[in-house]
């Protein structure tokens, strides 16, 4: 019974806990599912370059990876063996990665196959090599890079373009593609390793998009002299063709290709036959013997040198081998845009690291986004300037108004008598008022006292329209009724300057409160749309590929309100106190002119 139990518990699956790495923070789990529900494959291919595509949908934390992708490695389902691996592109900025892995084997009919991706490391450096992640079986690959890169083979054979007229689409099926018009082609010399041998076979693959039905366009053509393989397109249908001693073999399509769709075109010979492939599916098969062929590979031409391919070509390989069935479906399956076979799983963090959603959020803000939440921040530090600055003045200005009131109030008689006694300070005849020296003492308690600035006006109006004695105690002449409006009005245009001194700046709050949420919302809008392209680019609809770009796109609005909030709490608050200081300020004008109109008439 135990040797029972023994024997299930090692067919169980291995389940990975441990972590291959400290140096690394993050693993994402990556799953193979070839089970009929799925990619449906029932052999078990080995040593196939998987494409992992990596976008908003399935990896929303490019922000904690390095900007090239170089602290990226690939680590078997045993969380030990690290992986061949090379990054054919790696966009942090448009959160779009396209990476081939290497996966030794894939077991068939099954979903238990995974690898890890560790990512998280600020201190790595670049482990990919692109020679290495094939075997030594493929002779050929071209992922159309650009610049220089886009006519460079990535195998380690080093089978280079001599000759292209084709034009680079950056943003083709897998990053960069090839267009033709009809008339241009990509030729690659004649090399030991390009070469169809009977004994070994041949495969040549490609992912096509034909805009209109072709004459007879050739999508990969390996040519000697009368001999040849070949992979086309004639009309809509595709066919693949070899000689053999006896002539040339073709197999052809039953249906038709769909025009603007991408395909991918397998051609094999091998075994005895030639397999022709579409979507990672045998579409034709014929018996063939095919004689050596040794020459120029060509991509785009034609029979007849002209009338070429119309379309465009993306990830064009060619394996000196015969490669099988399930090999090029699950390769086919695992580079289209809607990968069935290629299942993302979570992110894990490494132990005793923290969670910080927001921060990951944060990561993901597109740098329009950064701009608007650039200028959002600004608008925030001048508004938490104004609102302090405001708050502290308008504090000092209601505690002198406050303290001078208080001795307006004591004073009887003459209301002229606190700024006399500022102006003769020293005269004895001035000083005989009792309320003079204590005035004296507190002079520094009304610098900010707008009410004391109002009464020191008023009372710079009155000179020269009245006389004083020499104790100041007593009027000398009267006001008419028309000097005491004047004065009045005077006091009244001081009242307004010191109100238009107190709002000054409170129009930058204003535009904070209307103008913070607007420019939030257009960061959020802008962050949608890019949000919405990368989806579009990367072919996956779900809510997982929504749901971050989305989150980072609404930071912008929330720092939008973040700034409006507080603005207007601050805004109503000072506009609060200003009409406070506004009312004392107007009580005390009709107070002081109404003691004066006393006094003086």
């Amino acid at each position: 019974m135990r040797k029972l139990l023994a024997v299930l518990l090692c067919c169980l699956p291995m389940v990975s806990h441990a972590w291959w790495s400290d140096d690394w923070n993050f693993r994402k789990e990556i799953t193979f599912d070839l089970s009929p529900a799925a990619a449906d494959i029932s052999g078990t291919p080995s040593d196939v370059p998987v494409l992992i595509r990596l976008h908003l949908g399935n990896f929303g934390y490019f922000g904690d990876t390095q900007p090239d992708g170089s602290d990226l490695r690939f680590v078997a389902g045993d969380d030990k063996t690290p992986l061949k691996f090379h990054v054919e592109r790696y966009d942090a900025t448009s959160q779009l990665a396209f990476v081939w892995v290497n996966v030794p084997r894939l077991s068939g009919g099954l979903n238990t196959d995974k690898i890890y991706l560790y990512y998280g490391n600020k201190k790595s450096t670049s482990a990919q090599k692109s020679s290495e992640s094939y075997d030594a079986a493929q002779v050929l690959v071209y992922h159309f890079g650009a610049g220089e890169s886009a006519w460079t083979d990535s195998t380690a054979y080093g089978n280079k373009a001599s000759g292209s007229t084709a034009e680079v689409n950056a943003a083709s099926l897998i990053a960069g593609g090839a267009k033709f018009s009809g008339s241009q082609s990509v030729s690659v010399p004649a090399s030991a390793s390009l070469r169809l041998l009977p004994a070994k076979g041949i495969t040549l693959s490609s992912w096509v998009r034909i805009d209109q039905a072709q004459t007879n366009a050739y999508v990969l053509s390996l040519e000697d002299s009368a001999k040849h393989v070949i992979l086309g397109i004639r009309g809509a249908q595709a066919y693949a063709r070899v000689t053999t001693a006896s002539g040339d073999i073709e197999a052809l399509q039953p249906d038709s290709l769909a025009t603007g769709s991408w395909h991918h075109l397998a051609a094999v010979v091998g075994g005895g036959k030639l397999v022709l492939y579409v979507d990672g599916k045998p579409v034709g098969n014929t018996p063939a013997q095919p004689v050596e062929v040794a020459g120029s590979l060509t991509m785009g031409n034609s029979a007849a040198g002209n009338n070429g391919l119309v379309g465009e070509l993306d990830e064009v390989q060619v394996a000196g081998t015969t490669r099988a069935p399930e090999w090029i479906k699950a390769s086919a399956l695992a580079q289209g845009q809607e990968s069935i076979l290629t299942v993302y799983g979570a992110d894990a963090q490494k132990e005793g690291e923290k969670v910080n959603y927001f921060a990951s959020t944060m990561k993901n803000v597109t740098p329009d986004g950064w701009v608007v939440i650039i200028i959002l921040s600004v608008m925030f530090v001048i508004s938490m300037l104004i609102m302090i600055g405001k708050a502290i003045y308008l504090g000092r200005v209601q505690k002198a108004n406050a303290a001078f009131v208080k001795e307006f109030e004591r004073l009887r008689g003459d209301p002229t008598a606190l700024d006399k006694n500022e102006e003769q300070d020293g005269d004895d005849a001035l000083s005989e008022s009792p309320f003079m020296p204590h005035i004296g003492e507190q002079q520094d308690k009304f610098k900010y006292s707008n009410i004391y600035r109002l009464y020191h006006h008023g009372v710079q109006e009155m000179t020269g329209r009245v006389g004083l004695n020499s104790s100041g105690a007593r009027p000398v002449t009267s006001l008419s009724p028309q000097a005491i409006a004047a004065i009045h009005a005077a006091m009244d245009a001081t009242l307004v300057r010191m109100t238009q001194r107190m709002q000054s700046k409170m129009v930058l709050l204003t535009i904070a409160i209307s103008g913070g949420p607007f420019l939030g919302l257009l960061g959020t809008v802008v962050g949608v749309m890019i949000t919405f392209a990368a989806i579009a680019a990367s072919g996956d609809v779900n809510v997982n590929a929504i749901a971050p770009g989305i989150a980072a796109a609404l930071a912008a609005t929330v720092a939008g309100l973040g700034v409006a909030i507080p603005a207007l709490f601050g805004y109503n608050w000072l506009n609060t106190k200003i009409k406070e200081v506004n009312a004392d300020m107007r009580v005390f004008v009709d107070e002081f002119v109404t003691r004066i109109a006393e006094h003086y008439s």
